[in-house]
């Protein structure tokens, strides 16, 4: 996994022109500082850039001031002291209207939820407040500082509560960005550039890959922009359309495909909310076909909206059905999370259907 998740970086941009600045290629980047870091490392690595490098910057959660249960914020009270890195109550409500508060006032708040699962009582806050706080005073005021961190997904082993892709709830939400990393490097740029980002930001962290993930990350400060996919495996036969560690899971069975003769071309979405259509749009265009896979449920999953926008643009160089290779529409569970995740071999038995359509 560590070896496929390595070949995963690409563009990024300096600290200094996050709009419309210049991009540096990852070969320019190979003459800068790099560290072999897993993913955990690669955003404790932005957390301590964005206290270092901006003082209205807060970071708060349940346990942080610990280092979080995942580690990610290890070391930042130490660094930056506990009036800027402190815990909070088993609140996430009181979390997150804490820091839309904050926010409004000026300041970068960087939010973590423990697990993405306990995002919902925070929903109203999210939903109401911070993605309709510029809208509903005619831009007078606005949260655009606040970042909220949670981790998602499967991990093997956390079964109902601990397990949850919740990304789509947040993607029907305007007045909001939805950003998920698939790798260390990935994760550091574009964390930064959430944080920095003038709009309320989910950033929803692929647990599974937090120190299964290693790659070589640039040490100095830079951003990835966001609503801008990637193709990371160029193809002619299909066109797979994931995010966060799923792409993995496809980078897998893009590899298993060519053995057989079929040519797939992987994206990377990168930012769900808004999302890069063009860039699906142009590869669907030239394969003809289009497979999305997500952990979260078929039923309501942010891939139908994928779907429907490509049959709306593209439906007349569809060679065959959209392919949707999703979780299924259970709750998500323990023992039988094998069954319930979208395999390998799920999407390469979907790339081979699709594709002899």
């Amino acid at each position: 996994m560590a070896t496929l998740l390595g070949r995963f970086g690409r563009k990024l941009v300096s600290p200094g022109s996050a709009h419309g600045g210049k991009r540096l290629s990852t070969t320019a980047c190979e003459s800068e500082t790099v560290k072999s870091l897993n993913l955990y490392s690669a955003i404790n690595q932005a957390l301590h850039i964005a206290l270092d490098t901006d003082p209205r910057s807060y970071v708060f959660g349940e346990d942080v001031g610990f280092g979080g249960v995942f580690r990610c914020t290890t070391g930042l009270a130490e660094r930056f002291g506990k009036k800027r890195v402190f815990n909070t109550p088993l609140c996430e409500q009181g979390i997150v209207g804490f820091g839309i508060g904050l926010a409004a006032m000026g300041n970068r708040a960087i939010v973590e939820i423990q697990f993405a699962d306990y995002i919902f009582p925070a929903f109203d806050q999210i939903v109401n407040e911070a993605a309709k706080f510029r809208y509903r005073s005619g831009n007078q005021f606005n949260c655009g500082g606040l970042t909220i961190r949670a981790p998602y997904g499967a991990v093997g082993h956390g079964g109902h509560y601990h397990s949850q892709s919740p990304e789509a709830f947040f993607c029907h939400v305007p007045g909001i960005k939805v950003v998920v990393p698939r790798s260390p490097r990935e994760a550091k740029g574009l964390l930064l550039s959430c944080i920095r980002d003038p709009n309320p930001v989910v950033f929803f962290e692929p647990k599974w890959l937090y120190r299964q993930a290693v790659e070589q990350v640039p040490e100095h400060d830079y951003m990835i922009p966001l609503s801008e996919a990637e193709v990371i495996r160029e193809g002619n036969d299909i066109t797979l359309v994931g995010w966060g560690a799923q792409l993995t899971v496809m980078e897998q069975a893009c590899l298993d495909a060519e053995k057989e003769g079929i040519s797939c071309e992987l994206i990377d979405l990168k930012t769900l909310l808004p999302w890069d259509k063009e860039t699906v749009e142009a590869s669907v265009k030239k394969t003809g076909r289009l497979l999305i896979s997500h952990e979260a449920p078929v039923t309501g999953g942010f891939g139908a909206e994928i779907s429907a926008t490509i049959l709306e643009r593209c439906f007349l160089k569809l060679e065959a059905p959209v392919s949707r290779v999703c979780g299924l529409d259970t709750p998500f569970p323990l023992v039988f999370e094998p069954f319930y995740i979208p395999t390998k071999n799920k999407i390469l038995d979907a790339i081979k259907s699709t594709v002899n359509y």
